[in-house]
């Protein structure tokens, strides 16, 4: 039996939010708040002396933001960082420059805000000593573009979890417009899909939005599930069309990539092409599985460019991928497997 405790090391320049993270993670017997520090100088004597597991990381710090350090700490040190911040956009710069979660900070005066924020925190840092740090060299990635032209009367499914805001971005913007449409369940609180889907719009070729019912899914469109709701396809016509509601947690999950992942193989059959990316758990496999049955083609992401290699893992473990491949291939093996006109 393994008794190590996850060695843990607080960034946050507010007194209060140090000591409110550090009372409240410590109450977890497998973790140890080795040091706080009250800005990013401080933390980089603090990681070479204590030698954390994880770090914790604010992202508005005086001399220093979260940001930055980020970027120039990972090539020295390959940490896995969980950004504590408010809620905000910036959380998806410091999810680019390399931290693998993030959380947002609790209402102090709410017992019970702090409290659910404690509960998730120490979640993610349980998800984060299993992390893989990735590289963040740019990677070249190139695809077909312009010339080839795909049926688009089919569907493209994405799911994914820890890690996957960074890697569906890296999809998303390796593709063509003129595919199917896409529809993606993140596992992403509310506010923050609404976040990621409008930064999507802005830095990718693609349209996208959050999901609304009766939303259409065509050519050109990607639609991101909301935070705390589940996301189905139908099919009206020779049309699909989401459909978005509130209902109990899947796999621990709502957002739920199964709940997507069924209704596709129910309404798309062999006219779908099913991606299961990084993240924590098994939510999805299932779903893939099922997609697979009905004769869609389906692509899992490896255990080296994952973030977290569990949804892959067990889909490719009970048969539910066709392919699996690092994250820079995807989009490739995606377009080899669109039907061509």
């Amino acid at each position: 039996m393994n008794n190590k405790k996850i060695r843990v090391l607080i960034v946050d320049d507010s007194l209060l939010s140090r000591e409110i993270i550090s009372m409240g993670i410590s109450s977890a017997p497998n973790i140890e708040v080795v040091a706080k520090a009250e800005d990013a100088y401080d933390a980089a004597d603090k990681i070479v002396k204590f030698k954390p597991d994880i770090m914790t990381c604010d992202v508005e710090m005086p001399k220093m933001n979260g940001i930055e350090f980020i970027k120039r700490l990972l090539p020295q040190y390959s940490i896995p960082i969980i950004v504590v911040s408010s809620v905000s956009e910036v959380v998806f710069d410091a999810m680019e420059a390399g931290a693998v979660d993030f959380v947002t900070k609790p209402d102090t005066e709410s017992p019970n805000s702090v409290e659910r924020f404690i509960n998730e925190l120490i979640r993610k840092i349980n998800i984060a000593a299993n992390a893989n740090v990735i590289s963040k060299q740019k990677a070249k990635q190139s695809v077909m573009e312009g010339n080839r032209k795909f049926n688009t009367d089919g569907i493209i499914a994405i799911g994914a979890s820890t890690g996957g805001t960074e890697a569906i971005d890296k999809v998303l913007r390796a593709l063509p417009q003129n595919i199917p449409g896409i529809v993606i369940t993140q596992h992403i609180p509310p506010l923050f899909s609404t976040m990621f889907a409008n930064r999507l719009n802005t830095q990718t070729k693609f349209r996208v939005k959050e999901a609304e019912s009766g939303d259409i899914i065509e050519s050109g469109t990607v639609l991101i599930a909301p935070g705390n709701k589940h996301m189905i396809i139908k099919k009206r016509e020779d049309k699909y069309v989401a459909h978005v509601y509130d209902g109990d947690k899947v796999n621990g999950h709502c957002p739920s990539v199964d709940i997507l992942f069924q209704s596709v193989a129910k309404e798309a059959n062999n006219k779908a092409v099913g991606i299961i990316l990084t993240g924590m758990g098994y939510d999805g496999a299932k779903g893939l599985l099922a997609m697979r049955r009905k004769g869609a083609r389906t692509i899992g992401q490896d255990e080296e460019s994952s973030v977290v290699y569990g949804m892959p893992k067990v889909a490719y473990e009970i048969g539910a991928v066709e392919r699996q491949a690092p994250l820079m291939n995807i989009p490739l093996l995606l377009l080899s497997m669109l039907k061509a006109y």
